[in-house]
């Protein structure tokens, strides 16, 4: 009986630390992933606007977000990145979504780089994260490129920032409010 109960324990204590191990593993793969795919953005926008490389080494930090939409009339987008301060090299994983109606249509993979121009916005951007906005574009991409209106050509101001949007995949034709929320990721962090 006591034998049956420490073998008990032993399989449980086990079970436990593997499960717990797994998790690690998988949290060090999500980060890794989403790393890999902030920087893989981060040169397309370097590629599509050579001067963005000295902004973003010279910024008190940026963030980078890899995202998916869909939209007809109102729409919807969701997608992960990193916010990065530059002073201390410290990663912050987040996550966004967006929500918008308005006169629009279609899908798109895009991604977003946002250059802080104070230590204070990076920061506020980490704990509060809003953004609020509208807007009209034509554009379209495939394959990693871009072409229209809403490429890394356009600077958009915000919250002590700019924002850059890149479309990867897909196309959006059309005008809409969104509304967008950046956040930390809580399994990442």
């Amino acid at each position: 009986m006591i034998l049956r109960k420490i073998m008990l324990s032993i399989l449980m204590f086990t079970f436990v630390s593997g499960s717990a191990l797994a998790a690690d593993a998988d949290k060090a793969k999500k980060q890794a992933e989403t790393k890999k795919a902030a920087q893989t953005a981060l040169e397309r926008f370097y590629k599509a606007k050579p001067e963005l490389k000295g902004q973003v080494a010279k910024a008190p930090g940026y963030a980078v977000f890899t995202t998916f939409g869909i939209s007809f009339v109102i729409g919807g987008a969701g997608g992960s990145g990193i916010a990065h301060d530059n002073a201390s090299k410290k990663v912050t994983y987040m996550s966004m979504a967006q929500a918008s109606a308005g006169a629009q249509i279609g899908a798109a993979q895009t991604e977003t780089l946002i250059i802080f121009k104070s230590g204070k916005a990076l920061a506020q951007f980490v704990d509060k994260g809003w953004e609020f906005g509208g807007g009209g574009a034509v554009e379209a991409g495939a394959g990693g490129k871009t072409a229209g209106l809403a490429d890394a050509g356009g600077e958009n101001v915000i919250a002590d920032s700019v924002y850059y949007t890149l479309t990867k995949n897909g196309v959006q034709i059309g005008g809409a409010v969104a509304g967008t929320k950046f956040w930390k990721n809580s399994d990442l962090n």
